[in-house]
């Protein structure tokens, strides 16, 4: 009987029967993943024959009959894969278990007389995972952690806290434990000030033992607890639960601890230890010793009483977290890829941009040593100035760097200044300074620069570096500031992620189904026409009365208690806030009104009346005035549709600082019937965390992407109006067409491959994938001539092949190829000139050229100059992928002069044709050793199931930390094997390994192969077990950050 529901069931002989009697809309089937195979076979079988030998014992049969059933499988095996091995692995007749061995010379067999039948083991099983809850009838954890500890051979700990009281009662087996060489790792932090130094010092008196503490707790938020026992033997087990190293923790406490084995959940065990590993190499935690010990009662203190004590902090390593580092890699290619020494950062308030400028700063010291360095810092807030120059002492660990110009402070020395606006202006500081004499500038809140008191200093100083920080890129006043970057923002910490490492607080976002039809409004340049919107939402009698009914009924719906909401209403026109306010109060809600216009004292009074909850929601025009800058807010409604991702981002961000009991933020979105061109697609883009999946996936999903601790929940109607319109535009070819055909006159720009990709925010692949080169897409929308190529078909196959080239020394070779491609002698190109070519012929035809003067081969080279416009075409892709390499390559020694550089991304034909290997579809695993060149190449795929999460497969191939990676061979390699041998001795043998990784096996969007990243060479560290080996591996290179959130799939946040 089948029941309704969901299934992971394979399909049997009955199942198949009874499913054939089911309709096909009511049953849903998918293959068996190829990668998880054995596993979900095996998990089956373990049924089938757990049943199967319940059966012969049923019908009368004793141990030997099951183990006789058990025996002629094991046969069946052997006969099926030919390997000798499975001989040895029947059931021997005697019917027993192993349960203990001890070593030839242990000690306890001559000084106690004891046998291994006398050994300690814990009540549960080694074998079987169990759950404890503290009842009554079920052992104490305390005591099962007594035993685990004396009968393991390696132990790792990771708790929030350690407490004497809880630590006493399991430090005898610890000492005992530690005294027979065993190893004992802990991980452990100043979390509430809770731990006892006590603890931490009797721990650091054992031998063998190792301890690590975070004393950043902002920055860790460890709350796991792990206790897990390694035996050589291969019975590893695992506490994973709610007890911190505390005595009511274990022994007394409603704690609930999952006892975890190796024997029946490997991949749980697999990720704990690959999790630890990954935290023991981490930066966030450090090495405690006996000089550490007054730092870590510092920081207990400070944890326990919040401190403001920062005697410590010029001591202190301040390193970036992973988003700011790579803002300092975006920042650093832009300088050195493509020379824009004035760059622009955009971050929400909270995010630590003023740390991002120190800490560049610093890189620019290091860069330019023995030279002053001069510093000029200029805000127009004397506390965001102070706070500044406290950062920049912390990061330059330097009490005495700086000084403050601004109100009563004045300066001894101007070569490092931080100085407000308003004294640099009235202390006419540029005339007293040539305009090359500072080095380094930062302008704070650059928002502010458009206005006339910054322009002497943005027009005079010609420093080596500018960098604007800023959250609000966009003014209300129309001035764009990206003007004086070119029109360029150099980089962006995105929402997600400042949310996921918890600078800004979560949101809970509801899509309403707004009943107002925008369709058939006026579209001017880049958006609705704010009259017609206007007019609709205010003038428009019933239909303005319906709406803001509705308005109010879905606060009252969504929000907890109307009486806590401290709200902001976004609005298209004074008239539309005004009427907004004025409709709110008649209903109850007390509200206000505020403009660009409203004076300074009123803007303040409101704020402070919406603070103490005199008033609920103040509803605004413009975000750009600093007087809506309210943390406490923690609704927010979006009464109009934002067109400006940017200024959309900036509307959330007005709700997203963190405030005293704030849990959350509310947002309430209401989603009208849009304009075609209006674009859902990149808002909701914009609010994930590193999705592969498409917008409309991850609606009919449920946003599982979301940030951690946010929701996003669409009404049935909304999410309807959403899918509709983004499947009209970007889903099918005809959307696409629709707005190439009105780009010019939507956005005042002329119709490019760059600009279209640029101003809809797209991949290119998003048009490649659809069978269509941009060539063909603008003629379809009437916008260019038409044109009839030979290489046009085989040509818009290739494009989203050459859509994630990434090397500066490849596209800068193919620039200045393909233009005379029709005059070259490709025989007398250079070696590495050869590789690249060959690089490029394999990409665009799909074969290897045997030789540069083969007839068919300069054929197919000459047809380049015939198809002009997609030549054309190729070129201008080929240019857009060079505007956007956000990290710095260098080339790999890898023995001969080859033209893959680290960190850029290859199919597997490139890489494998620039390593000479002309045969690279015969490359089916993922390694390959090419002998003459004594190179093994590594093809890692760090998701192997087809699914983005597969538990059983993730945990094989992974980065550790930066400079570590976890990898495991081919199933049938073993140590002692040439294969495994030639890992191990690499560099004696005079090899080296090169290792290329990937996420997924396939584009999950845009279809086809996922290309490889080149993480570079690899030294062998070490290794575990044998067929297959698990090899960690020490990168030359470190990984950059941008690319360590997809290789470390254990980073958390």
């Amino acid at each position: 009987m089948l029941y309704p529901g969901l299934y992971e069931q394979v399909i049997n002989n009955a199942l198949n029967s009874e499913l054939a009697k089911i309709p096909e809309a009511r049953k849903s089937t998918a293959p068996i993943d190829t990668a998880e195979a054995a596993k979900v076979l095996a998990q089956y079988l373990t049924d089938v024959v757990q049943k199967g030998l319940e059966n012969v014992q049923d019908n009368g049969g004793g141990i030997e009959a099951q183990i006789q059933l058990a025996n002629q499988i094991v046969t069946t095996i052997q006969n099926t894969t030919q390997e000798a091995d499975f001989a040895a692995l029947g059931v021997d007749q005697r019917a027993e278990q192993l349960l203990a061995l001890l070593q030839q010379n242990d000690p306890r067999l001559a000084t106690t007389g004891k046998s291994a039948k006398d050994l300690d083991r814990p009540e549960t099983s080694i074998a079987q995972s169990s759950l404890f809850t503290g009842a009554i009838h079920e052992p104490q954890m305390y005591t099962e952690l007594k035993k685990e500890i004396v009968s393991a051979d390696r132990i790792d700990m990771l708790v929030s806290f350690i407490k004497w009281s809880g630590l006493r009662l399991i430090m005898d087996e610890l000492r005992q434990f530690a005294q027979s060489g065993g190893e004992l790792r802990i991980i452990t932090t100043s979390y509430m000030g809770a731990t006892d130094v006590k603890a931490i010092e009797e721990l650091r008196a054992l031998p063998n033992t190792k301890i690590k503490v975070s004393y950043d707790t902002k920055r860790t938020r460890l709350h796991a607890k792990t206790y897990v026992f390694y035996r050589d033997t291969g019975f590893t087990t695992a506490y994973v639960g709610s007890s911190n190293l505390s005595n009511a923790a274990i022994s007394s406490g409603l704690e609930w601890n999952v006892k975890v084995t190796r024997k029946d959940l490997p991949e749980t065990i697999e990720k704990i230890a690959a999790t630890f590993e990954s935290y023991w190499n981490s930066s966030e935690f450090e090495y405690y010793d006996e000089g550490q010990r007054e730092r870590l009662i510092r920081a207990l203190k400070a944890e326990k009483y919040s401190e403001t004590d920062h005697s410590g902090i010029y001591t202190l390593d301040i390193l970036p977290y992973s988003y700011q580092q790579e803002i300092l890699d975006r920042l650093d290619a832009e300088r050195t890829v493509r020379g824009y020494n004035r760059n622009l950062v955009v971050a929400a308030t909270g995010t630590g941009k003023t740390v991002i400028s120190a800490l560049d700063y610093k890189r620019f010291c290091k860069q330019h040593p023995g030279q002053p360095c001069r510093l000029l810092f200029v805000a127009h807030r004397e506390e965001i100035l102070k706070q500044s120059l406290y950062t920049f002492r912390a990061v330059l660990k330097d009490a005495n760097f700086g000084e403050l110009y601004v109100g009563s402070h004045k300066a001894d020395s101007i070569d490092h200044l931080f100085v407000s606006i308003q004294t640099f202006n009235s202390q006419e500081l540029a005339a007293k300074t040539a305009a090359d004499f500072y080095d380094y500038i930062v302008v704070d809140e650059f928002h502010h620069a458009a206005a006339p008191t910054y322009q002497k200093l943005l027009e005079y100083y010609q420093p080596k570096v500018l960098l604007g920080l800023t959250a609000t890129p966009e003014r209300m006043d129309g001035k764009s500031i990206l003007d004086y970057f070119g029109g360029r923002i150099a980089a962006e910490i995105r929402l997600p992620e400042a949310i996921d490492r918890k600078l800004l607080c979560p949101f809970q976002y509801f899509g309403v189904t707004d009943a107002a039809n925008l369709s058939s409004l006026k579209w001017r340049t880049g958006g609705y026409d704010k009259n017609e919107l206007s007019n609709l939402y205010t003038l428009s009698g019933m239909v303005a009365e319906r709406r803001a009914d509705l308005v109010v009924n879905s606060i009252l719906k969504y929000v907890t208690a109307i009486e806590e909401v401290k709200g902001l209403g976004f609005c298209v026109s004074i008239a539309h806030a005004q009427f907004m306010a004025s409709y709110f109060n008649t209903h109850g809600i007390p509200s206000m009104a505020l403009t660009g216009d409203s004076p300074d004292d009123e803007r303040n009074a409101a704020k402070q009346r919406l603070v103490s909850g005199e008033l609920r929601f103040l509803f605004v025009v413009d975000i750009y005035n600093e007087g809506v800058d309210i943390p406490e807010v923690n609704t927010v409604l979006f009464l109009r549709p934002t067109e400006s991702l940017t200024v959309f981002l900036q509307q959330l961000g007005r709700g997203l600082r963190l405030a005293e009991n704030k849990d959350c933020l509310t947002v309430l979105d209401f989603i009208g019937q849009a304009n075609k061109k209006y674009n859902f697609e990149e808002k909701f883009a914009a609010l994930l965390s590193n999705t592969t999946r498409s917008i409309s996936r991850e609606l009919k999903e449920g946003f599982v992407s979301a940030p951690k601790g946010c929701y996003i929940q669409l009404e049935k109607y909304a999410a309807k109006y959403v899918l509709d319109n983004i499947s009209a535009s970007y889903d099918r070819t005809s959307g696409l067409v629709a707005r190439a055909a009105a780009f010019t006159e939507d956005t005042g720009l002329p119709l490019t491959l760059g600009n279209f990709l640029d101003y809809y925010h797209l991949d290119p692949r998003a048009i490649y994938s659809k069978k269509i080169c941009f060539s063909r897409l603008c003629v379809r929308a009437g916008a260019a001539s038409d044109f009839a190529e030979p290489l046009e078909e085989t040509m818009t196959k290739a494009f989203a092949r050459f859509a994630v080239i990434d090397s500066r020394r490849w596209i800068r070779f193919l620039l200045g190829l393909l233009p005379k491609s029709d005059n070259t002698d490709f025989a007398a190109l250079s070696p590495v000139e050869k590789r690249m070519l060959q690089m490029f012929y394999v990409t665009l035809w799909g074969k290897t050229a045997e030789s540069w003067e083969d007839e068919e081969v300069l054929d197919n080279l000459y047809a380049l100059s015939d198809s002009p416009v997609l030549l054309g075409e190729l070129q201008a892709l080929l240019q857009y992928q060079y505007d956007r390499i956000d990290f710095i390559d260098e080339p790999v020694d890898v023995g001969f002069d080859c033209p893959l550089d680290l960190h850029c991304t290859y199919t597997r034909d490139q890489l494998l044709v620039a390593l000479d290997f002309l045969k690279p579809a015969t490359v089916r695993e993922g390694v390959k050793w090419l002998p003459e060149k004594q190179l093994d190449v590594f093809f890692v795929t760090l998701n192997k199931a087809d699914k983005d999460y597969s538990p059983t497969t993730m945990y094989k191939d992974y980065s550790i930390n930066e400079s570590l990676f976890h990898w495991q061979s081919q199933s049938t390699t073993a140590e002692n094997s040439a294969t495994g041998q030639r890992y191990i001795h690499h560099r004696e043998k005079g090899s080296r390994v090169l290792l290329f990784v990937r996420e997924f096996k396939a584009e999950a969007r845009f279809g086809g192969a996922g290309a490889y990243t080149y993480l570079g060479t690899v030294n062998y560290v070490k290794h575990e077990g044998s067929r297959p080996m698990n090899i960690t591996w020490k990168l030359d290179r470190p990984i950059p950050a941008k690319f360590l959130k997809k290789t470390n799939k254990l980073i958390v946040g």
